[in-house]
């Protein structure tokens, strides 16, 4: 990556938790990044750092045992196997009234069950994150998210580049968590892409930036910095951190019952999914989310504009090519 991006990746999300607090790594750049920047990893200076995505390894669990087990609770055997037991039992239940989760595999061989996949592992993860949210109630906690945990959901709030737990949940985001998170992305990309995408920038203009900025790179007239936009770590990372805010706007908005609440969580998902895709075109997960979302809007041509401006900047795509392809049909039936 560009040394000065991932550096400020680093150093920015550090400064942002207080000391002492627990931080939740997921992606590979927020937990190599923070632990190579922090100043003592095994002695939590600043803070404690801990992927959730390791936690149903118990490898894992013992080295953060013998890490930090002196200094906060960490999970031990018995909850690991707790929380398999749970989940398990959990996963056969909805197996049988056919509810398992896209991805999920669950299969039962000499009368036990047998899981496997991503999807099931991630479950696990997420009831030992809980574990250790809830034994440890003295301390902070953030997160740098990879998978959504459904616990989390009701306790996030934007905290920069990556995200507080609350230790209540949160009845709603209110207007002021909600226009902070706005005027910090908003400085915080400006040098990146320049000051161009404000709350009311349409996706035909993101489109056209990606076009002129990050596929033919032409760069008159633009004034955010072309290391950046050329630079796909860089330019992923970050989009990622800011497609994962997006996501929590838009549990609120599947959560509002309220017209006014809805309007204001869609208003805040779809500039952050904006931000995401600006920095990122290519990244299958922020137009993946993003096109579901504006089709959820009946936002139909906007949803195949933005997979059709990916297309072009990866043409060879398999998975965004059939996006493409169901997204013009679906429009063509409409």
């Amino acid at each position: 990556g560009e040394d000065k991006y991932c550096i400020a990746f680093g150093r920015d999300i550090i400064d942002s938790i207080p000391p002492g607090s627990i931080y939740f790594g997921g992606t590979d750049p927020g937990r190599f990044l923070v632990t190579a920047l922090c100043k003592s990893q095994v002695n939590a200076d600043p803070f404690f750092t801990v992927t959730q995505n390791a936690l149903a390894d118990g490898g894992y669990l013992a080295y953060l045992r013998d890490m930090y087990g002196d200094k906060i609770y960490i999970p031990t055997d018995t909850d690991s196997q707790q929380c398999f037991g749970d989940y398990s039992a959990d996963a056969q239940r909805r197996s049988q009234k056919n509810q398992l989760r896209p991805g999920e595999s669950v299969k039962m061989v000499n009368g036990k069950p047998q899981i496997r996949g991503q999807v099931a592992v991630m479950q696990i993860n997420g009831l030992l994150a809980k574990v250790v949210f809830d034994k440890n109630s003295n301390r902070e906690f953030y997160v740098e998210e990879s998978f959504p945990l459904d616990w989390m959901k009701p306790y996030l709030e934007p905290h920069g580049l990556i995200m507080k737990i609350n230790r209540q949940p949160l009845v709603e985001l209110s207007d002021d968590i909600v226009s902070r998170d706005r005027d910090y992305w908003t400085k915080y990309v400006t040098p990146m892409i320049g000051g161009w995408l404000n709350d009311d920038t349409p996706v035909s203009e993101v489109a056209a930036f990606a076009e002129k900025v990050h596929l033919r790179h032409e760069f008159g007239g633009f004034t955010g910095d072309p290391r950046f936009v050329q630079n796909d770590f860089a330019c992923k990372s970050f989009s990622s951190l800011r497609s994962s805010i997006a996501g929590v706007y838009l549990w609120r908005l599947d959560q509002a019952t309220g017209e006014e609440e809805k309007d204001r969580m869609a208003r805040a998902a779809d500039f952050a999914f904006r931000q995401a895709w600006a920095l990122c075109p290519t990244s299958p997960d922020v137009v993946f989310r993003y096109t579901n979302f504006l089709v959820k809007q009946k936002r139909n041509s906007d949803a195949l504009l933005v997979a059709a401006t990916c297309l072009k900047l990866d043409p060879n795509n398999t998975q965004i090519k059939n996006l493409a392809s169901q997204l013009q049909q679906n429009r063509d039936a409409k």
